[in-house]
């Protein structure tokens, strides 16, 4: 049985390397994704499965293509796809945390849980897919080796919760410096360490040397900044059908992203973009042309440097591994994230 997928536009690459070389793998994927899910089954309505058909499967393709780094061709071990579901679970319970936290009421162009269902529901399923993603990540492991790995995951979760909270708590009047610091340490804590689980976990799970999992984890965690940075740009750029989101939603919420930090300081304390970020109300038409404002800054163009310099900075985690196809598969993963949108 499959869960099946949901087509989004800016999905091919991705969806290329899930078709071709690991298409055997997503297919053990999707098997274990839907016995995984089986316990809550009677919990979930198809508004919480489309959120696991329709995700571009970023994460658990990292912790695959990584495992694969070393292992090569053949069947990987069974943990290595129960530790790939398990990434997923954690991501969706994320996902519908964020939207009840930013009252979002579309996710990946479908209503989102807390719209449909409504937050005290939202708050306990979201909750379920973080206890699940654990048990998934304890049944998979075989040897005391791995039990590290479930502090690890254990350790990524509170981290994910510290980001969710330092965004929440970062004051906007705060000079450049200390915005730009606060949110670099928010992103690494909400994405980065996510992506280095998953690629960390990969060599771990094919028992690859701790020195190899560690070079992988600092690449994951550089790619998932710039992932970040980048959601940052399409945010301010990205046709709603397209992305799934409303466009400039970050403004919307006051939420302070690389773009709008760069903003404030090149538009200055007077300008609307900056009042509204400040608190001051606003009308649509003012949000729209905030938007605006802030993709002509050179705030906008630093973004996307600082984020293709991140991807750079982690290709070069990867020079010791085999030049594989794996490895040339994670190369351009890398690369996609730069370019997508854009």
């Amino acid at each position: 049985m499959r869960l099946g997928t949901l087509d989004t536009a800016a999905e091919s690459p991705l969806a290329g390397l899930r078709e071709t070389l690991l298409r055997e793998d997503f297919e053990r994927y999707d098997e274990t994704l839907v016995r995984v899910l089986e316990p809550q089954r009677e919990y979930l309505t198809e508004i919480e499965m489309d959120l696991y058909r329709a995700g571009k499967k970023v994460r658990p393709m990292m912790l695959l293509l990584s495992a694969r780094a070393l292992h090569g061709t053949g069947p990987v071990p069974e943990k290595v796809i129960q530790g790939a579901v398990a990434l997923e679970m954690l991501h969706v319970a994320t996902l519908i945390h964020d939207d009840i936290i930013d009252e979002a009421l579309v996710r990946r162009g479908m209503r989102s849980v807390n719209a449909a269902r409504g937050i005290e529901t939202a708050i306990i399923v979201g909750d379920m897919q973080f206890v699940q993603a654990i048990r998934s990540f304890v049944e998979g492991i075989d040897a005391q080796s791995d039990i590290g790995l479930v502090k690890m995951v254990l350790d990524v979760a509170f981290r994910i919760c510290c980001g969710e909270l330092d965004e929440l708590q970062t004051d906007p009047t705060s000079d450049l410096a200390e915005l730009r610091s606060r949110y670099l340490r928010t992103i690494e804590r909400k994405t980065a360490v996510m992506f280095g689980l998953a690629c960390e976990a990969g060599v771990k799970l094919v028992g690859g040397r701790t020195r190899d999992a560690r070079r992988i984890g600092f690449f994951g965690r550089r790619i998932g900044r710039a992932f970040q940075m980048m959601d940052d740009l399409l945010d301010l750029v990205q046709d709603d059908e397209v992305s799934g989101k409303i466009r400039g939603m970050d403004l919307a919420r006051r939420r302070l992203s690389l773009p709008l930090i760069y903003a404030m300081d090149e538009l200055g304390p007077d300008h609307p973009v900056t009042c509204i970020l400040h608190g001051a109300d606003y009308t649509d038409d003012e949000l729209d042309a905030g938007v605006r404002a802030v993709k002509r800054t050179e705030g906008f163009t630093r973004t996307y440097a600082e984020a293709r310099g991140e991807i750079l900075d982690g290709l070069e985690y990867l020079r010791p591994f085999p030049r594989n196809r794996y490895r040339l598969a994670l190369e351009e993963l890398a690369l996609h994230v730069v370019d997508r949108g854009f």
